[in-house]
């Protein structure tokens, strides 16, 4: 099966929005790293901007949509939905 992997930036439109995910970002990391089929997975804060670079790796199709599965249900995904993500999958296919 092929690698997923997902790379781009998160970004705060507010030092408040910043600031959630500053507060909710460590427990979403642990909570990533933890899943079945993880391979990598980095948010780094651009110095003191509202940017992060996001960078995950996934084992399969599989790994990556289970992943996206929690992610919707957890508050990581309820609390920063709207804040915008710029992001490209590639290993990904339709389905």
């Amino acid at each position: 099966m092929t690698e997923v992997t997902l790379t781009g930036k998160l970004v705060c439109a507010s030092p408040a929005e910043a600031e959630v995910v500053e507060d909710l970002l460590p427990h979403h990391v642990l909570s990533t790293r933890a899943e079945p089929g993880c391979l990598l997975f980095e948010v780094t804060r651009r110095g003191s901007s509202l940017v992060w670079d996001v960078t995950e790796r996934f084992e399969n199709a599989d790994a990556f949509r289970a992943h996206q599965a929690r992610v919707a249900e957890s508050a990581w995904g309820s609390e920063t939905a709207a804040i915008q993500r710029d992001y490209a999958v590639t290993g990904l296919n339709p389905g």
